[in-house]
């Protein structure tokens, strides 16, 4: 009964994305849902993505959080339109969270891009797709190199995998080869992005990449 139930609920979500991602289509915008462990850095590196591309690319945001504004108030210190959604304890964003606030954005079609932050965990955002064009994985190398088979889903679903924190590589046992190596036999099409949004090491490289999406 349980596999039944949980089938039921993903082919529900499924169509609800369908219905986010034909809204999308029309209003020309590319979506992109930003994936992490908890901590790893995905509004530090929204937060220099929006730097980078200011006056380049006109960006929304949608930010999942279980609980609180933080990472919302922080994106809207730049001037971007954010919208926070708050899962009262749920692990993940899903399809009619997102539908939910499309009204609290900009008309979709005034955006060039819209990034989505889910909510830190590395398990169950990867299961529920919420009608974006890709996901992208950030992987703090703070976290260990064992992370991409001990979850695999997470980089098997990503089209971009940034490896985040390479300032403190240093200071960890940290093996960024074996990380990448592992990622990729997972899904030898991920593109990877090495940064440290403290430094700004890599960023532009990464915006740039981001910039050749946006149509």
């Amino acid at each position: 009964m349980k596999v039944k139930v949980v089938a039921n609920i993903l082919e529900a979500n499924d169509r609800i994305a369908a219905e986010n991602r034909k809204k999308f289509e029309e209003a020309g915008v590319f979506v992109m849902n930003v994936m992490s462990g908890p901590g790893a850095g995905k509004t530090s590196l929204l937060e220099k993505t929006i730097q980078e591309l200011s006056g380049k690319v006109k960006i929304g945001v949608i930010e999942g959080d279980i609980a609180g504004a933080d990472d919302a108030e922080r994106i809207d210190k730049l001037g971007i339109p954010v919208v926070q959604i708050n899962t009262g304890g749920g692990c993940h964003l899903d399809a009619n969270m997102i539908t939910d606030v499309l009204e609290d954005l900009p008309p979709l079609k005034e955006l060039d891009l819209l990034i989505i932050e889910n909510v830190g965990n590395l398990v169950c955002p990867a299961e529920f797709k919420l009608g974006e064009d890709m996901k992208v994985m950030l992987l703090s190398v703070a976290e260990g190199h064992d992370k991409p088979l001990k979850y695999p889903l997470m980089f098997q679903e990503s089209s971009a995998l940034i490896l985040n924190k390479i300032d403190l590589l240093p200071y960890t046992d940290a093996d960024i080869g074996k990380m990448r190596k592992d990622s990729l036999s997972l899904n030898p099409n991920l593109k990877i992005f090495e940064v440290s949004c403290k430094t700004g090491q890599g960023i532009t490289e990464w915006t740039n990449w981001v910039q050749t999406l946006v149509k």
